[in-house]
């Protein structure tokens, strides 16, 4: 079982299993869990891909809620079920509403519910932004790191677009020992790039600060590439921006045209997942009738089934698996529960009885 049991509440039985306690669980207490484990958090989901690559894993489709009157807007659903040690299913419910951001109101939020294994009843509700972020920049920290291998070490890096996302992942590549003579930063919003760089330069971090006002300008000038934008088509459209091989962390997966995936090496998440909903992957397949293009997943690359190419682009594009929110949803339940701070519902289940 994964029940917990705590000073506020016991589990409940019935029959031959125990029903667990529903938890609630904070973003600040998520924060306060994650904060600082950086190394600890990318090795997790090391582990958690090699789980998935190895079939240990359910990971479906995402299921998008879109909206008549608000075409910019959507509600994404992640179910997802890791086996190994883990042994947790459940369902990441996260929402990007872009027009927030003019209003001083962050684009995403999220929660995660978690489902005990043997009885399927959810036992924990989790704010989950500060999770999503988290995974999203640990992920694409653990490919930095395995795609750069056998080249020349990236001296420069890009980010175009600088919310919420580019900050995790900066952060998370500071945390694990990446550092940049030079750093560019590029979005359509002047202040966005201002904030960023502001927060950049707080940072203990070493490596010149540029605004670029032009995208070419920071994807010519940077070894290594983050894009983590909201756009919902590609505008990134010249191939010879990125005659230097840059390693692409095309986290916003909908930047790049197809000609562009089609002169690089490819490298996805989860294959199947990635290829869908207008994606720059899903786009190159459209167009050529095939998945040629497509090297592989980084679960290959790290097991050494796929080798990547030095004399060419490489692009990483994360669809984001439901698998690795539940990893680290988990790993933050427990540290919750273990330091007796989990917060019960008492009587979250009431009809434990089926004839009264």
């Amino acid at each position: 079982m994964t029940t917990i049991e705590t000073g506020t509440g016991q589990p409940t039985t019935v029959g031959r299993l125990a029903v667990p306690q529903f938890g609630v669980i904070s973003g600040a207490q998520v924060q306060q869990v994650l904060d600082g484990r950086e190394k600890e958090i990318v090795a997790l989901v090391e582990a958690t891909y090699r789980l998935h690559g190895a079939g240990e894993s359910v990971n479906p489709p995402s299921y998008f809620l879109r909206f008549l009157d608000r075409p910019t807007s959507r509600i994404i659903a992640l179910p997802a079920s890791i086996g190994g040690d883990v042994r947790v299913d459940g369902l990441k419910w996260v929402s990007s509403f872009p027009e927030n951001v003019s209003a001083g109101v962050p684009r995403a939020s999220a929660v995660l519910i978690l489902n005990d294994h043997d009885t399927g009843y959810p036992f924990a509700c989790l704010e989950s932004s500060i999770i999503s972020a988290t995974r999203t920049a640990a992920s694409a920290t653990l490919a930095a790191d395995w795609l750069s291998r056998g080249r020349r070490h990236p001296r420069s890096v890009g980010f175009i677009g600088t919310g919420l996302i580019a900050r995790y992942i900066h952060s998370f590549m500071a945390a694990t020992g990446w550092t940049f003579d030079e750093i560019g930063v590029h979005d359509l919003s002047a202040d966005s790039a201002t904030g960023f760089r502001g927060y950049l330069e707080r940072t203990d971090v070493p490596g010149r600060v540029t605004v670029f006002d032009r995208p070419e300008d920071v994807i010519r000038s940077s070894d290594m590439l983050v894009f983590a934008t909201v756009a919902g088509e590609p505008y990134i459209t010249e191939a010879s921006w990125f005659d230097h091989n840059p390693v692409v962390l095309h986290v916003s997966l909908r930047d790049l045209a197809p000609e562009i995936l089609l002169g690089s090496t490819n490298i996805l998440d989860d294959i199947d997942h990635c290829m869908k909903a207008d994606t720059s992957p899903h786009l190159a397949e459209q167009l050529t009738g095939n998945r040629d293009f497509l090297s592989g997943t980084l679960d290959d690359v790290m097991s050494g089934r796929v080798m990547v190419p030095a004399e060419r682009p490489v692009v990483f594009s994360p669809f984001g698996l439901g698998v690795l929110d539940l990893a680290v949803g988990k790993f933050v339940y427990d540290e919750v529960a273990r330091a007796g701070q989990l917060r019960v519902v008492e009587n979250f289940f009431h009809e434990l009885h089926r004839h009264g």
